[in-house]
């Protein structure tokens, strides 16, 4: 039996659950390692993982077991990226990294290109430069002990985001090419199975929510499909594609079958999500081999969940792994050249050396005989300052002679009096006046502690009171605005509630309310 499993992992650098404890440096890898060890699997192929061949560490990239294909983004760091982990009892004969050809060396690539006059070079190496597509090529035995070429082409489709029309441009230039290259292999006399993540739900069955959707069965994506994939049934159908979508020949009408769920409003808590992975297979190939097709949802540490196939095969495993492999890459193999290279003191000769110490010892001497001419030439100071002394601090604070002093006997007016100028006051009216004045200075006093009170409150305050939503009177959540346009960076609450069909109580109520600033 064969079994082959794919998952977008969100990252092969973030550990899953479960393996945080670990020590940083080796988190990434123990993770890898737990994660093969789970699906337990003779070829993983994974997608969005993240990495740039400059991320790529050595225990990251060699497990124990297996041997691993990667292909990076050479756009974005942080980007997109495929990479395929096959244990050594299924060693692949060849494999290459992108659809068009432009990326293949000389010797272990797959080949069987198709006809691609129609993309330019600038296109194809638009469309391979993201990483987004990556081959491995074995060799099967059947139950009759025939051997056959089987090949796995993993990908990780573009996303057609709906505020950039190019992006869906795109992913349909993305999904003719890979229909190419397909067809071109199977016409070469090899089994294909195309499995990842295609970034579109094929059939209602396959969306939560495809009656609210606005013209669904009309998109391009699902289109395209439609023209890949025979319809339901591994034995009769009225359309004939080349190939099968393996979950629904085993399982053609089960709902709420989904690979994928958003994990910003939480809904694979009440299973709210899509079927965006798929492991397709010619038809040959799903009818004879193909003995189960399944989903993994108990499996978590992404925003898919792995899907898988089971096939009544054996693998022939090569005897040496194609020229793609990570550990031939020469950061892993030993071959590239370190820094520390350059920085080792090179050996120098005896008579070099005796040449040196030679230099240096002139150097001293000649040091030495200059200091003391300096010192002998310096004036001492006494010498220094017999012309003149140096003045003292106080000597700025003596009065200046310029500056005529005033005569001590010199009696100066003194002012008129205003006792003389005033009229006496009754004591009513101090009495008064006195009233008046206290409660003045008690006003002022009044005024400026209800402004000291004011300013600490506005301060000390702490945020305002959570509002309750209205469908269920449970404390909200905030969230900001990252679309951008006028409401940029703005908050908001919302029901905290995680996101799932509106028949269903349980799920997110539509309680929405913007935040005041602060």
């Amino acid at each position: 039996m064969l079994r082959v499993v794919s998952w977008n992992i969100n990252g092969i650098r973030r550990p899953v659950q479960g393996v945080a404890n670990q020590e940083p440096s080796n988190c990434a890898a123990v993770a890898v390692g737990r994660i093969l060890e789970e699906l337990d699997a003779d070829i993983v192929c994974l997608q969005e993982t993240k990495v740039t061949r400059d991320a790529l560490t050595e225990p990251l990239a060699i497990v124990e077991g297996y041997n691993s294909y990667f292909s990076f983004s050479r756009n974005r760091s942080g980007y997109s990226g495929v990479a395929t982990f096959c244990k050594d009892n299924a060693t692949p004969v060849a494999a290459e990294e992108g659809l068009s050809g432009l990326f293949a060396t000389q010797n272990g690539n797959v080949g069987c290109y198709g006809n691609m006059d129609e993309f330019t070079q600038e296109e194809l190496r638009a469309l391979d430069s993201e990483g987004r597509a990556l081959l491995t090529q074995h060799k099967i035995r059947t139950w009759e002990g025939k051997e056959r070429i089987l090949t796995l082409i993993n990908v990780y489709c573009p996303h057609a985001d709906p505020g950039r029309p190019e992006r869906l441009v795109f992913k349909m230039r993305f999904y003719r090419l890979l229909q190419i290259r397909a067809e071109a292999l199977l016409a070469a006399g090899s089994h294909v199975i195309i499995l990842g993540d295609l970034n579109t739900a094929h059939r209602p069955i396959d969306h939560w929510d495809a009656v609210s959707l606005e013209c669904f069965e009309e998109d391009p994506g699902r289109k395209w499909m439609d023209s890949l994939l025979s319809n339901l049934g591994c034995q009769s159908a009225s359309h004939v594609g080349p190939f099968i979508d393996s979950y629904r020949c085993f399982q053609p009408k089960q709902e709420g079958a989904f690979t994928c769920w958003s994990a910003v409003t939480g809904a694979r808590h009440l299973n709210y999500g899509s079927r965006l992975d798929y492991v397709l297979g010619d038809r040959t190939l799903v009818i004879d081999t193909f003995q189960a097709s399944f989903l993994l949802p108990e499996v978590m540490g992404s925003d898919h969940c792995p899907v898988g196939a089971v096939l009544s095969v054996s693998s022939v495993p090569a005897k040496q792994c194609p020229p793609l492999c990570t550990r031939f890459l020469p950061e892993f193999a030993g071959t590239q050249l370190k820094i520390l290279r350059f920085l080792v003191p090179l050996e120098q000769s005896p008579l070099l050396e005796q040449s040196a110490l030679q230099h240096n010892n002139q150097t001293r001497v000649q040091t030495c005989q200059n200091k003391a001419q300096v010192h002998s030439t310096r004036p001492r100071p006494s010498q220094a300052g017999s012309g003149r002394g140096q003045k003292n601090l106080k000597s700025y604070f003596q009065p200046s002679p310029n500056c005529p002093q005033a005569s001590p006997d010199i009696e100066l007016p003194s002012p008129p009096l205003m006792s003389a100028l005033m009229t006496p006051k009754t004591p009513e009216e101090e009495a008064v006046a006195k009233v008046v004045k206290g409660r003045a200075k008690a006003s002022e006093a009044k005024d400026e502690k209800e402004v000291r009170t004011s300013f600490w409150k506005s301060v000390l305050a702490g945020p305002l009171r959570t509002p309750l939503c209205g469908g269920h009177r449970e404390p909200c959540v905030m969230r900001t605005v990252k679309k951008p346009g006028p409401n940029l960076g703005r908050r908001f609450y919302m029901c905290a509630r995680p996101r799932g069909p509106p028949t269903d109580p349980s799920s997110r109520c539509n309680f929405f309310l913007w935040s005041r600033p602060s």
